[in-house]
């Protein structure tokens, strides 16, 4: 394959794009978008035009580059940008068996396919500029976002259990469902809050609802057949957790003929 002339702006995002995508595959498949810029600034060898600020709003240049490039990685389905995350898809894995300039090409090619079919869906502007940073804030948004949950995800792992169950009961009378039964102190039976449509529960169905609050621990799959085990006709399920599942407790609620949604703190 014959080398391709990139200019040093594109140079730069296409050696800061690879490094990224390869720290989410050792991190599992992502990173938090807040984490993203020290990371690199602390791993990357930038050189000093790089690290130089440009434009009215003195945006430091590998960045402005760096979020204007991360689109093109996206339509070539590398990447996934959600809920202040940016996560690594099979595709972007696949890729990276190839050079940092190979998977450059290849997303522009696959950018490029996609303003052909959305010509007027973004700016026309193929090279960042100085000021391309103030056009395209989406890195700004992903770093707001980030930061947000993590404020939340905070906030909630400073509760008390009973003050989580509390807060998820809240959520469903916002909602406009109605809770009659939160569970007091001591033994729940295995449910801690029922929600009816309606104010007597006449309607179905009725939501029983397991919490726990465990930010640090995954559910495991025995405690969400716990739940399915006690639900009966015209019952669906929510299990809400501050923390996540395992693989085992997600394959048992999908598995699973009867509804029960999983809930985890990575989805408030």
């Amino acid at each position: 394959m014959a080398k391709v002339q990139f200019s040093r702006t594109q140079a730069c995002a296409t050696k800061t794009l690879y490094a990224v995508m390869k720290e989410m595959v050792k991190r599992g498949g992502s990173i938090p978008a807040k984490e993203i810029y020290p990371w690199v600034n602390q791993n990357v060898n930038l050189t000093d035009w790089e690290k130089e600020p440009a434009g009215k709003m003195q945006y430091i240049r590998w960045t402005n580059s760096f979020q204007f490039y991360s689109i093109d990685y996206q339509k070539a389905g590398f990447i996934i940008k959600k809920n202040g995350t940016w996560y690594i898809t099979p595709e972007g894995e696949k890729a990276l068996k190839k050079s940092a300039e190979e998977v450059m090409t290849t997303a522009n090619k696959a950018y490029d396919e996609w303003r052909k079919l959305n010509p007027k869906q973004e700016n026309n502007d193929k090279e960042p500029t100085d000021e391309t940073a103030e056009k395209d804030n989406s890195m700004n948004l992903d770093l707001l976002e980030s930061d947000a949950r993590e404020r939340i995800k905070s906030y909630i792992a400073s509760k008390s259990p009973y003050e989580f169950q509390d807060l998820v009961a809240a959520l469903l009378r916002a909602m406009e469902y109605y809770t009659p039964f939160v569970a007091p102190k001591g033994k729940d039976g295995g449910i801690d809050i029922i929600a009816y449509l309606d104010p007597l529960g006449a309607k179905t169905p009725r939501i029983k609802v397991q919490v726990k609050h465990k930010p640090e621990t995954a559910i495991g799959a025995s405690e969400v057949r716990a739940l399915l085990g006690v639900l009966k006709t015209g019952d669906i399920a929510l299990f809400v957790t501050s923390g996540t599942y395992s693989a085992d407790a997600r394959n048992a609620a999908t598995g699973s003929e009867k509804f029960l949604r999983l809930i985890d703190g990575y989805r408030w």
